[in-house]
């Protein structure tokens, strides 16, 4: 009972707000400290400049993740999404996926696409439990250590929020 009161506890100290330009530098530290080949801290200025959502999970007053989600013609795509790592497998990134959601049913958005490496299977289980199906690849998408690696293309139809209960 002690370690489920401390991992709600936790979650309860979880925050989502809107990403702005002195945060990108924290957020580029986790994407640096999560992948292999980051995002540069010009790609998030970039992505908030143009008025992409940008979220930072907040915990506890420090960057301890975010979500970039573009919006158009009826879709969202999920751009970037990470956790600090020691924020990992506590539910939080399921949390973030669940805001992201709620926030392109806010828009009207009909589809939700996200790309995700093959080798990502914690990625992989986390969004197929949430509905997305895979519906394709992209060839050579990704930088990899001696090439490319692929994606796979994955998608949700989203219900309209009125049709979606309360507790999601």
């Amino acid at each position: 009972m002690s370690a489920e009161l401390d991992l709600a506890t936790r979650l309860r100290d979880v925050r989502f707000r809107p990403m702005t330009i002195p945060d990108v530098s924290l957020v580029a530290a986790v994407e640096q400290a999560s992948y292999q080949f980051p995002w540069s801290e010009g790609v998030f200025r970039d992505c908030v400049r143009v008025g992409y959502l940008c979220r930072v999970v907040e915990f506890r007053g420090e960057v301890g993740g975010y979500g970039i989600m573009s919006f158009g013609a009826g879709e969202a795509h999920i751009l970037n999404v990470c956790i600090r790592k020691d924020l990992r497998t506590l539910g939080v990134g399921r949390r973030l996926m669940d805001y992201l959601l709620d926030r392109a049913r806010d828009e009207y958005m009909q589809d939700i696409f996200l790309e995700v490496r093959p080798s990502n299977t914690v990625a992989i289980r986390l969004y197929e439990s949430m509905g997305f199906e895979r519906i394709g690849v992209r060839k050579g998408y990704y930088q990899a250590v001696g090439g490319r690696e692929d994606a796979l293309v994955y998608k949700l139809a989203l219900e309209p929020k009125s049709a979606v209960s309360p507790s999601s």
